[in-house]
This record gives structure tokens, sequence and C-alpha cells, in this order.
């Protein structure tokens, strides 16, 4: 019963205190300069897999006032870093950086955990376990080929090699290509290869399974796996080929059968899964036809959103696991024939996890108490272990303020000395948790942590909030107070909040102004003031509205808007949704957009949306872009000016006007315009006196005094203005008293003891008269002061002399003509001279707010020392550069201001400032000089990234700093990935380097492949822009790898076009060529637009070319070129027409041969039908004695020889050139025939029947040959011929 009593005690004691200490936590980072116990900020993973290439990192990083100290345990023992020459500690961490390259990675395999403290506490890492990735080698086995018989199942297995972590199996084949899976053919979660039933198309050598060992990036093949599905006919023909080095599958024919399961095994089957992780479970089936999968939960139903169905329903995955998940799931497999069930249990176990978070670190004060609360769960139930500072709770220093209560440690009364760090251990079979939680004991009087003197901007109607974020110990006390801080604001509208803001639902206009939060505790006050601007909302006004436009026409969306006016606003325009097009036609103005020339493209939703700093408002609308419509044949004109102008109901100060319209030509009057002349005061010149609408013919007119009117009338259609109407007859108007005063009056000075007085004379219509002039009055803005005057005439402007700087003055002027008086005149407020302002603002000071920004603040200078009208105020700063020159720049803060923002400063640097006043004379005197330093940011890109030394596999990178470093560079970042023919980016790998590194080699790279590279350097701000490269692996003796194939040309009369195909990266592609041979070495150059062909027409008829395809990237990038190709002009061919081309003339040639080749037939045919005469007896018988033959050279006679081929023919003679020529004797070659006609050659030579060499044909033919052709041989020929 006491028992019982004792723990309802605690539990009460628990929920008090509990409230007390959550009300007095605090973020660590705002404990800057107080006593702070440590606390572990970074830390290693628990399982810590590291590459067993890279140097080993195990981090440990902690804070605390003073910083703390480390050191480390490895497995459960001191681990002295001092002893080995390959382990360092980084400075001011705890973080471990072990050198491999003399040690093998597997000696420093192990469990540690490392702690920081200082004198207030020590605080303990986790157990961070480090092992090596481990990607074993495949065991070499020789597979035999498998034949199946169709329609059985069929299981590949994988058993790929252990790894840590374990490997991603899937199934490719010698092309690297995916092998295709379905509902038959599936992956198991094992890694192994399912197939339900098999067909004949899976045959095939090249199953071969992957492993992908993800730490390490590296893959492993398994031994391709043979498989023949045959038939059992075709397995029999082919057992005695395959008997000795297969695995037969041989059964009886396959029929259709029910399914079985091929996984699990069995009815029922169990899985146990850890809570919030994943679970998934299989039912491979196999069977005939294919059975279907599907899935149910036995004890209730399937979590709808963390529940899916993979590999075609063959897996059941559920996510983020909970107890609710426990319990039994079916799976059912089915076909046509039948249906089977297996049944798997699932049992949810659950490592220790927090229930409300881990414990928080509490701030107390002497004499106050707190509790630490150390709650969680998991299945088995955890066991709860506390620590002190590193050491069982048991074993500390006893503490009467503490009181442990299993998972609760009470304090009451705390003192000074009572800090330390307390350590939560929870364990169970599935893993622990680990936290640190300190109790720090101060005592600090209030402070404020806001930005003192902060702008909160909200948007009338909205909601305010306004942060008061303080520290104290005790707890502070937060109240709130506005302007006069008359009464604190704790009723409606404000509601102020546990965390000291101030909440206002509906913010209005009133609500602005300046407000002071107060944070109070037993040590003291502390005040801070922050500012609330509530500003009008931004509205459209009007509207963009449907609109529908034919082609080729204009279109006008209108969208005016509302918004504060201390506000800059930002006017968008989107077209569906997305970004105008980039197009010249589309023209955004200030409150529109017009769209000329329409196209169908152009139609879409049309919306303006426009943004202030704090809010926006949008509006849409729909355009319709339709066909423009033949419309008749309509003549449309301006309208003829109006006639006959009448003046009627005259009257001083008004005449009734009217007239006759002109034809309209088709388009109706919109309106009238009536215009005057005003002869004694601007003769020649016509003014706009009133319009009215088209359906009048009368106007009623009110006039001036003094003035000659005449007047005209234009009319107004669509189409355009009419010409001006004749004018009417004059009508004077009689002089009067002005009917109003100058307006614009003001005054101000020119110099520092002057009051200058203008104002903006009346016109001669507005004089009413003659003898116009002004009276000048002014006094001082005081009690009792007098109005002094002066009358001044044909001038705008009056200055009064000797008064003092900067004082105000009422004005008044007053129009007077020679009839009299104008109205009493309005009283304007004008100031004297200014001068130079005389102080500097004080309490100068800088708050940065990032390495960009920072804020400057200033007290106001005394508004009678500034002299003149305050105009703002000036910021000057420098940044101070190595060389110690300085470049000042200048922002104005408007009104005032006593706080502005300096933006785009520089990272690391420092900076000088003044702050001076100035009006509208000048700037006042600066204040003194102040500085501040900027933290460090993030660095620039590297100047330069180039890649050198590119190999087979490999290529090395070389790059220079970063022109800005913005910091200290604490390492770079290198990024790179392949690109293929497509462009198309293949996976990121990433590498930290050193800040010391200028160059790196990247080894294993893949032959002749493009990859690109981004690389970064970083700060303790993080990681800046990176800079791009790219390069290609070359392949052994050839050189780089051009993005150009396929370069071609063709010639024509128009030029020669250019083709090839290119698939690099780069935009700005052209062609160069040059004539081939030059001494010029000046490419011409050819641009071209996105496409991959281009037409030189400036080439040179009768020239060869060189010609080649230049692709250039970023300026730090080099030139790609195509290979050269020769293109030859050829010359221009002359345009008179070639007869020997002329079909009609290869015709007639053709003909003529083949008439005389059928005369030649017939000839002979004629002359073998003659016979064989006795020539040389007739030739005996009529020898002339006369007739010797004679020598060639002498040309004496020689003594006649018979033989045959040196007789001439009778009756001819053998002159000395060798040619035969006819005698006059009678005898007659015909009498050798048959009445044939004889036939001679072209010298007159007789073709006959001899067949011997005729000594003339010999030396008027020299070698050629002179055997005559018989009958015979040229029949011979010719059937030779056919």
């Amino acid at each position: 019963m006491m028992e019982g009593r004792r723990r309802m005690d605690a539990a009460l004691l628990v929920l008090f205190l509990g409230h007390l200490a959550t009300a007095l936590e605090v973020p660590l980072d705002l404990l800057k300069g107080l006593p702070q116990p440590p606390t572990i900020t970074h830390q290693s993973p628990k399982d810590y897999i590291i590459d067993p290439r890279e140097n080993i990192v195990i981090h440990c990083e902690a804070k605390g006032k003073p910083h703390p100290s480390f050191s480390w345990t490895r497995d459960g023992t001191h681990f002295d870093i001092d002893e080995d020459p390959n382990v360092n500690m980084r400075p001011h961490s705890g973080t471990l950086e072990v050198d491999i390259s003399r040690e093998r990675v597997d000696q420093y395999e192990g469990v540690y955990q490392c702690t920081a403290r200082n004198k207030h506490g020590t605080a303990v890492s986790n157990n961070i376990v480090v092992r090596q990735s481990r990607s074993p080698l495949w065991s070499k086995e020789r597979i035999k080929p498998i034949i199946v018989q169709e329609g059985v199942s069929l299981v590949l297995e994988c058993r790929p090699p252990a790894g840590l972590p374990p490997p991603i199996i899937f199934w490719m084949d010698n092309n690297f290509q995916k092998l295709p899976q379905n509902r038959r053919v599936s992956q198991s979660l094992n890694g192994d290869l399912y197939f339900s039933n098999v067909h004949r198309e899976d045959s095939r050598d090249d199953y071969i399974c992957y492993a992908r060992f993800p730490h390490t990036q590296t893959i492993q093949q398994k031994q391709p796996i043979t498989v023949r599905v045959l038939n059992l006919d075709a397995i029999n023909d082919t057992m005695a080929a395959f008997y000795n080095d297969t695995d037969l599958f041989s059964e009886a024919p396959v029929d259709e059968r029910k399914p079985t399961f091929l996984i699990p095994s069995g009815p029922s089957s169990s899985k146990m899964v850890l809570r919030g992780q994943v679970l998934e479970i299989e039912c491979i089936a196999e069977g005939l036809p294919t059975p279907d999968i599907s899935w149910s939960k036995v004890s209730g139903d399937l979590p709808a959103r963390r529940t899916f169905f993979l590999n075609y329903n063959k897996t059941l995955r559920i996510i983020n696991v909970s107890e609710s998940d426990a319990g039994d799931y079916r799976c059912m497999a089915k076909n046509q024939i039948d249906s089977v069930h297996h049944t798997i249990h699932v049992t949810v176990k659950a490592a220790p996890y927090w229930i409300g978070g881990a414990p928080r670190n509490l701030v107390l004060a002497p004499g106050e108490n707190g509790v630490l609360t150390c709650r969680a769960s998991g299945t088995p139930k955890p066991s709860i272990r506390w620590f002190m500072n590193g050491i069982l709770i048991e074993n500390s220093p006893g503490d009467l303020s503490r009181k442990v209560e299993d998972d609760t440690i009470i304090f009451t009364d705390v003192q000074i000395g009572s800090s330390a760090v307390y350590q939560c251990n929870i364990s169970n079979d599935y893993g622990y948790l680990l936290s640190n939680a300190f109790i720090n004991v101060l005592s600090e009087p209030p402070r404020v942590l806001t930005v003192a003197n902060k702008v909160y901007q909200v948007i009338k109607n909205h909601q305010a909030l306004m942060d008061c974020s303080s520290f104290g110990s005790p707890i502070p006390k937060i109240t709130w107070f506005k302007d006069s801080r008359s009464s604190t604001l704790d009723g409606d509208p404000f509601i102020l909040h546990d965390n000291g803001t101030l909440e206002i639902r509906v913010a209005q206009t009133q609500n602005s102004g300046k407000y002071t939060c107060v944070a109070r505790n037993i040590l003291g006050i502390y005040e801070n003031h922050v500012y609330l601007e509530v500003k009008e909302p931004t509205r459209i006004l009007k509207q963009p509205e449907y609109k529908v436009v034919q082609r080729g026409r204009s279109v006008v969306f209108e969208c005016k808007v509302k918004h504060d006016t201390t506000l800059i606003p930002t006017m968008t325009w989107l077209k569906d949704d997305g970004e105008l097009p980039d197009d010249e036609r589309l023209i955004v103005d200030s409150d529109s957009l017009t769209i000329t020339d329409v196209t169908e493209n152009d139609a879409g939703v049309y919306t303006c949306i426009m943004n202030t700093t704090l809010d926006q408002d949008s509006a849409s609308a729909e355009l319709t872009v339709v066909e423009a419509t033949p419309t008749p044949a309509v003549v449309y004109e301006r309208p003829d000016p109006p006639t006959d102008l009448e003046l009627t109901d005259q009257k001083k100060r008004s005449v009734q006007l009217t007239w006759i319209p002109g034809d309209e030509h088709n388009s109706p009057i919109q309106k009238f315009l009536i215009k005057y002349q005003d002869s004694l005061h601007h003769r020649g010149h016509w003014h706009n006196l009133t319009e009215v609408p088209g359906t009048k013919t009368t106007a009623h007119l009110k006039l001036s005094p003094y003035v000659h009117y005449t007047f005209r009338v234009l009319a107004l259609n669509e189409v355009g203005l009419s010409e001006p109407s004749s004018p009417s007859r004059m009508y004077k108007t009689d002089p009067a008293a002005p009917d109003e005063n100058p307006t614009g009056v003001q005054g101000f000075g020119t110099d520092h003891n002057n009051l200058v007085i203008s104002w903006k004379p009346l016109s001669g219509l507005q004089s009413n008269g003659p003898g116009l002039h002004y009276k000048v009055m002014w006094r001082q803005q005081r009690p009792g002061s007098d109005w002094t005057q002066v009358t001044v005439a044909n001038n705008s402007k009056f200055v009064v002399s000797g008064t003092p700087t900067f004082v105000p003055y009422e004005l008044k002027v007053q129009a007077i003509n020679d009839h009299g008086h104008g109205p009493e005149p309005a009283t304007s407020l004008g100031y004297s001279g200014e001068d130079l302002p005389q102080t500097a603002p004080e309490n100068v000071q800088a708050v940065v707010i990032n390495s960009t920004l920072a804020e400057v603040h200033w007290d106001p200078v005394s508004p009678h020392s500034v002299r003149g009208h305050l105009r703002g105020y000036k910021v000057s700063y420098w940044r101070k550069h190595s060389d110690h020159k300085h470049n000042h720049e200048t922002l104005i803060f408007s009104g005032n201001h006593t706080h502005g923002m300096l933006p785009g400063l520089h990272p690391f640097s420092l900076y000088y400032f003044h702050v001076q006043v100035f009006n509208g004379k000048g700037d006042g005197p600066p204040s003194p000089t102040q500085h501040f330093r900027t933290p460090e940011g993030v660095p620039g890109p590297p100047t330069s990234l180039v890649v050198t030394n590119t190999n087979l596999d490999s290529l090395t990178l070389e790059w220079s700093p970063p022109h800005e470093h913005n910091g200290h560079i604490t390492g770079y970042t290198l990024r790179f990935q392949p690109v293929n023919n497509s462009n198309e980016l293949g996976t990121t790998e990433e590498l930290a380097l050193a800040a010391n590194e200028t160059s790196v080699t990247l080894p294993n790279l893949k032959y002749s492949t493009r990859y690109k590279f981004y690389l970064n350097a970083k700060t303790i701000a993080g990681p800046g822009p990176a800079i791009t490269q790219e390069a290609v692996t070359i392949v052994e003796e050839v050189g780089p790898v051009s993005p150009f194939a396929n370069l071609s040309s063709s010639v024509g009369e128009d030029g020669a076009l250019i083709s090839w195909e290119y698939w690099g990266p780069e935009k700005n592609v052209y062609v160069e060529y040059i004539v081939d041979n030059s001494e010029s070495e000046e490419w011409q150059k050819e641009l071209v637009n996105g496409s991959q062909n281009v037409k030189l027409k400036d080439l040179k008829v009768g020239l060869s070319y060189r010609v080649r395809v230049v692709a250039n990237g970023h300026h730090d990038q080099p030139l790609h070129f195509s290979k050269e190709l020769l293109v030859t002009v050829p010359a221009v061919a002359s345009r008179q027409v070639d007869i020997a081309t002329q079909g009609w003339f290869i015709g007639l040639m053709c003909a003529i041969a083949l008439l005389i080749l059928i005369l030649l037939i017939i000839c002979f045919i004629q002359r073998n039908k003659g016979g064989k005469y006795p020539v040389k007896e007739k030739e005996d018988a009529h020898t002339d004695p006369e007739f010797q033959p004679m020598k060639d050279d002498d040309c004496t006679f020689v003594e006649y020889s018979d033989n045959e081929d040196h007789k001439p023919l009778k009756g001819s003679r053998t002159p000395s050139n060798g040619t035969v020529k006819r005698d006059d004797s009678d005898d007659s070659l015909v009498d050798y025939g048959e009445g044939g006609d004889g036939q001679f050659n072209e010298d007159g030579s007789f073709i006959g029947q001899y067949s011997g060499k005729s000594a003339s044909r010999d030396t008027a033919e020299g070698h050629e040959s002179s055997e005559a052709p018989s009958p015979i041989n040229a029949m011979n020929s010719l059937n030779s011929f056919v």
C-alpha cells in the first residue's frame, strides 16, 4: 500500500516538475559566452561501412564552454591515438582520420566510441561499428547446359557471393540488356530467376546473373547459363549429343496442371520484421497456364496507403511497418485448373524508439526544480540505464537534489555545481538508443534575443506575429506595451504566447506603431523595441477579359492593380501556367499585355500576377483565335465636315452653337469635337473646348470673359476625324474681375537667408480682362506675425531676402486686373532657404545578418540640427582590401529612418562605414567611422578546370582555386558522370578532395566515353557554384573521339550542300571552309541554325575547298572539329548545244552507216557473180609500149617486172606522189565486169579482185594495211557482226 502511494506521489511530482522543465529549455546556440557542458553535435552512424580504397574518417564533433577535449575507446578499451602514426585527430575536433596507405583496412575494424568533456560534464557518442565494405569474387564454376521439356517449371539459381552490404541482383544477356520479365518469368527476392512454365522462345545461351555491390560501385557476373527448351521428341533425338555434359529434365508430355508454389514451400511459413522497416514477402507459383497471384490479410485489411504489389503481384511490400501489421497473410495462386493457398505468419518486433522525443537539455536557476525524462518503447520491452558524465549513475557521486525513478530523473532545489551531462541508454535484442542531455545550473539576468528595432510588415486583415525570444535564469516573464506604454497588451485583439510572441489575429491599420517587449526576472529587466507596419493589400481592380480575335489581328489584356505605395510591385504574365513565349510580338507594359499579329499558337489562358514582398493577387482570361471571315466590300471613309454653323442664345458667359452634320460614309459618327480660336490673345491657335455625342447637333458652350471667340466643328467616326468645318462668326465676351487665383504657390530658398515665392501665372483666357497683376503676401508661421505684401506684374516669382534659415512661412498670391480683385486666395506653406546639417548621427552600430548582409542602426539627429527638409540618411561603407585601397559605396535611406540594410557584401571581409544625414542643401558631417566583419560564405567557382593526360581508362583534372575564396577553403567536391551519344547523362559519382589539392587522376573509367565533370569548392558555409568540363577517354593509338560523323557533300548549280551527324552537347556549331593549297590560313565561317546541314553558296567554280564542321563550347572548353572534306566545284559548261549529243543527229548517222553497209554487201555480191577474168592476159595484149615503170628517185624507167604485186593497172599512171589516176585510154574498166559499176577509192584507184599489195598504196599509206577485201571476206566479216 505504501509502495503504491509513493509511486503515485512520484508521478504527480514528475508531472508538476515536467511542466517547469519544459518552460526552461532553450536552444543551445543561444548560450554563447555562458558556461555550458559538452553536447555531441555530429557523429558517424552506428553501423559505419567504409570504402577500403579511401582513408577512414570517423566523425565526432561537440560544442561546449569551454570547448571540450576528446578521447576514444576501441572495442571497449582506451585507444591511444598518439601511439599510432597512421591515426590523426583533427584540431578542435574529435574526428579521427586514418591513413590506410601503410596499413590494411581490416586492422582498424572494431567498435569505436568518442568522449567529449570539459569541467562541466562529459558527453559520449554512440558505439560506432566500423567495418570495411566487401565485394568478393564469384567462385569459378562450369555450368552445364540445361535441357527442359516445354511447359515445365524452371529455376535458374544466382547464389551471389556474400558482400557487405549485400549486392543488388539483376539478370541480363550478353549485350547487357535486361532479360524480359513478366507474369510467367520473374526474379525472386533472393535473386533466382523463376519460370512458372517454359516456352520454346526461352531457349538461349546467355542467361547471366549480375551482382552490383553499391558501396564500391563494382559489378560482377556469373558464368552464362544455357537453356534449351524442347518438346519430348526433340529431347529424345538430341539426348545422345547432350547426355554427357547437360542437365536433362525429361518428363511425360506436359498437359495443363494446377498451380503449386515454388517458393515458399509447404502450406505455411513465418517472417519477422522490425517496426519502421519494410516488409517484403513473396509467393511464386508454377502451373500451366501461368497462375495469377493475389494477396489478403487473414485477420484484417491491408493498409491501403502503405501497401504495394510488385513483381507482377508476386511480392507484397508494406512500408513503415507498425505493430498493427503483425498477423497472417495469405497468397493465392490461381489458374483455369485450380487454386492453391499459402499462409505467411508475420511477427513485428521493435528496436527501442522514443516516446515524446529524446531527453532535452535543461537550464535551471539555483533553487529551481526540473525533470529529465527518457521514455521509450520496444518489442521486447527495453531496459533503461542512466549514466552521469559517462559513468553508471549508481557508481557516480551522490547528489541529494537528484532522484532516479525508472525512466525519469527528478531534480529539486538544484545548486551551482550540479551541472553535468546525463546519458540515457535504452536497449533490447534489436538495438539501442543513447542520448545525452545536460543540466546547466546558471544564475543570469534576462536578455532579449530578438533583434532590436526589428520591423515587421504584414498585410491588413492578416495575422501579425512579433517575437520576443528571451533568455534568463530564472526564466524571465514577458510583457508587451505599445507606444505610450499606458497598459500591457494582454487582451483582445492581442494574444501573448508562452514563448513571448505577441499575436494579432487580424491586423488593422491602427495596429501599426512601436511595440516594446519587457523581460524581467529577480536579477533584472531588459527591454526591446520592434515596429509593426500594416500594409494595404494588393488588389487587381480591372481584370483581363475573355477575348475572341481573328488571326493576324492584335489583342490587349488589361490588368490594373492597386497596391500599398510603400511596397515595390512586380507584374508577371503567364500563358497556360507557364512562362510567356520569347516572342517580340508579345509586349508587356506596366498594366497590360499586347499580342500583335495573333496566330493559332497564341490561344490559351493568360494570367497576370502582381507580386509584392508581402502578398500577391492574380487574374486570368482566355484568348480564342478564329479565322478571319470575309466581309462584303463596303467602303468606309471619314465623315464630311459639318456645315452651317450658327450662334444663338447669346449671353455674357455662354452661347448655343448649332450645325448640320456631313455624310457619314457608311460609318456612324461617334462624336463631334468643338474647337475655338481666341483672336484677342492667341490668333491662329485652335483649342479644344468640348465634345458632344454623334447623335446631337447642338452644344451649349460656357465662355470666359474678355475673349474674342471663333468656333469650328469636326466629326469623328471609326475611320477617323473629318476636316474642320468653316469657322463661325466671331463672338466677343465682356471683361470682368478674375475668377481664380494662380495655382502652384510654393515657397523655398535658393540660399540660407532668402525665400523665393513662385506660382503658376494665369493664362490670357483666365485673366478675364486687361491689366493683370498679382498681390504677393507672406508672414512667418508663428502667433502674432503680420502679413507683408507686394504687387508683381509680368512675373511668376518674388524673392524675399534677409530671412532666417529654414523657417516656415504662410504664403498667398491673389490675381488682380483693371476690373477688380480675384477671390480670397488660399494659404500655402513654404520654407526659407536650407543650410547644411550641423550634427552627425550618434550611437551608430552594425549587426551582421549573414555573410552578405548587415544592418546598420543609428539614433536620429534632432530636427533643429537638420536646418532643412530631412531627406534621409546616407550610409557610406567600403571594404578593406589587401592592397589597402578603398572603394566607397553609399546607400540612401529616404525619410526619418534609424536603420538600413547593406546588401551584396563580400563574405569574410572587413568593412568600414559611417552615417550622415542630408537635407535639400546637402550632406551633414559623417559619424565616427565604425567597422564590422562578415562571416565566411560559400566560395566562388574554381578559376579553371583543365583535363590532361587522357588515357584509355583514366584522365587527370587540374584546377585553380576560386578567385573569390569568401572564407577558408575546406575542400573540393568533384562529381562526374558519363554522357552517351544522345547527350543522356549517366550515374553521377562523387569524390571529396582536400583543400590543398589542385589536381586528381581518375582511374577505372570506361573506354572511349565522354564524361562531364563538376567541381566546386567548399568553406564551412557550404559548397559554392561548380565549374564544368567535358572530356573523352581515348582508345589506344586513336585520337580524341569527334562528336561528328558521316560528313558528306553534294555539289549543285546553286552551291555545295554539306551534311553531317552530330551528338555533342555544344549548341554553337558552324561550318568552316578554305581554298585547297591556299596561302591564306583564314577559314571562312558559315553559321548553322540548329540543323545538321548547310548550303555553301559563295564557292568559286573550278576550285577545290577543304571543309570542316566546328563545335564551340564554353570559353574554357576546347573546340571540336570534324574530319576535313575536299569539295571540288566544276567549271561551268558552255551553253552552246553540242550537235554530237543530239538524238536526231545520232539517229541520222546510224541510218547512213546502215545504208552504206547494205550497198557494200550488194556490190560485193554482184562482183562475185562476174567470175574470174584473165586480167593479166588482157594486160599483156594491150600493153602500151610507151609505158614503163620509172624509178622513184630520178624518174628513169626501170625494167618491167611480171611480179603481180608491182603491176600498175592498165590505162593508169603512177605519179610521183603515189596516187593512181585514170588515163585517157579508150579502154574502160567497165569492160572487166558485167555491167556493174567499178568501185574506186577516194583517190580513184580500183578496188576489185586484186589482193596483192600496191606499191603506190605502200607509198601513200606507209605502214597501214592495203589489202583489198574480197566479197567472201566482206560477208564473213558481216556474219561475225550478226
